[in-house]
């Protein structure tokens, strides 16, 4: 098995040319708590959280930051540590009925009736009137502006036929989506010892509502909405403030002050989720601050395009003497803003190849990591076939390998 290493000093994308990785640059040293360093948040008295940078101080209890785009994480405190999700439950009512809008099982203008149960329920409501029918797009508002638990219960009962029958299909669609720390009894975040969810979990629901259904996440970045003459705000503070365009505040006693937020800049976007403030006020300042750490202590890097060739590898008995190997796709990596000087790029596969090797068979690896730098591993593929020599060209090739020395 060959091993190689590429440097990744100068072009961003290395489609041509390659040069041997040289010694780095000693990396600045990872930020600790209490250094003042411009543009970090500092939120005296947290505890850290862990980077990719070294520890970052946050006032929440639990926290994940992720990029959208790569996954990469770029904060994590207890991330899959089961906790009260509070209201940010309401983000599996809200992707159950999208998928419902999605698969033409529902429509925004159907109109749905107001159960008794449905208006006696407390907490946040967007105040729907008993006896009455509200369309599934004001509740759609109800639940991400207004935080109502009324119209969660309208649309669970609409769809399940009650809200714990609608509890069972919540479980069922976190089970598919891959959320293995959350379990849920309600479609509100109504308190129950039962129910949990992790901030990474949360934050993976998120990223599916916003890539399965771009068509309805219009609604996350509505600031005000206006029912029965009532009009309230939305509760996310990064929404009102214009720095994020979704997606769910909550809060109860056992759970805090909690916020999940996704912001875009640019092309590229990240998800932040934070639970256990003290405040609304600690939870605004603090998202705002790691929101903008995020960004500007990270950047996505294309290192490879899909059909670059990031080798010629030699084929043993091909009818030619090597085959390029490309990804396949675009490699992308969320990296740290000095990644030049930390990136270390691996390609190992079997040298040489041996003929035939089809088109886009797997046929090496390519790894990346180093400081600050999220580990992350590729398959390589053959970019074109090799067909195997004929018999007097592979009679010519072992002879060649007895007398020389030589394979390939």
């Amino acid at each position: 098995m060959l091993t190689r290493r590429l440097a990744l000093l100068a072009s961003v994308v290395l489609a041509a040319g390659r040069a041997w990785a040289q010694p780095h640059p000693k990396p600045a040293a990872p930020h600790r708590p209490g250094s003042a360093r411009k543009g970090d948040p500092a939120a005296p008295g947290g505890t850290p959280a862990d980077t990719p940078l070294g520890p970052v101080d946050t006032t929440a209890i639990w926290a994940v930051i992720v990029d959208y785009n790569t996954g990469a994480t770029l904060l994590d405190k207890d991330a899959d540590v089961e906790m009260p999700p509070s209201s940010m439950t309401k983000l599996m009512t809200i992707y159950i009925v999208y998928s419902r809008l999605a698969a033409g099982q529902m429509k925004l203008t159907d109109m749905l009736p107001v159960s008794e149960r449905a208006w006696k329920m407390g907490g946040s409501k967007m105040f729907v009137q008993i006896g009455t029918t509200v369309s599934v797009e004001d509740l759609i508002r109800g639940i991400i502006v207004d935080s109502g638990n009324d119209a969660c219960i309208v649309l669970a009962e609409s769809i399940a036929g009650s809200e714990e029958q609608f509890a069972e299909q919540m479980n069922a669609m976190g089970q598919k989506l891959g959320l293995t720390h959350s379990h849920f009894t309600n479609s509100t975040g109504w308190p129950d010892p039962a129910l949990h969810m992790s901030p990474r979990d949360i934050a993976t629901l998120a990223w599916h509502i916003i890539h399965d259904f771009p068509q309805f996440y219009h609604y996350d970045s509505e600031k005000t909405f206006k029912y029965n003459n009532i009009e309230q705000g939305n509760r996310n503070p990064l929404v009102q403030h214009g720095t994020a365009d979704g997606l769910k505040t909550g809060h109860t006693e056992a759970g805090g002050y909690g916020v999940v937020a996704s912001t875009l800049r640019g092309a590229r976007r990240v998800i932040l989720v934070l639970n256990g403030m003290k405040s609304m006020h600690e939870r605004s300042e603090e998202s705002e601050r790691l929101m903008d750490w995020a960004f500007a202590n990270f950047e996505d890097v294309t290192l490879f395009r899909a059909d670059a060739v990031i080798e010629r590898a030699p084929v043993w008995l091909g009818v030619t003497p090597s085959v390029p190997l490309v990804a396949g796709r675009d490699l992308v990596l969320t990296l740290p803003r000095n990644w030049r000087q930390t990136l270390q790029v691996k390609l190992s596969y079997q040298e040489p190849i041996s003929a035939p090797v089809a088109q886009g068979a797997e046929v090496g690896k390519l790894t990346a990591a180093g400081q600050g730098v999220p580990a992350a591993e590729w398959t390589l593929l053959a970019g074109e076939a090799v067909p195997r020599m004929g018999l007097p060209g592979r009679a010519l090739g072992v002879l060649e390998r007895m007398v020389l020395g030589r394979r390939g």
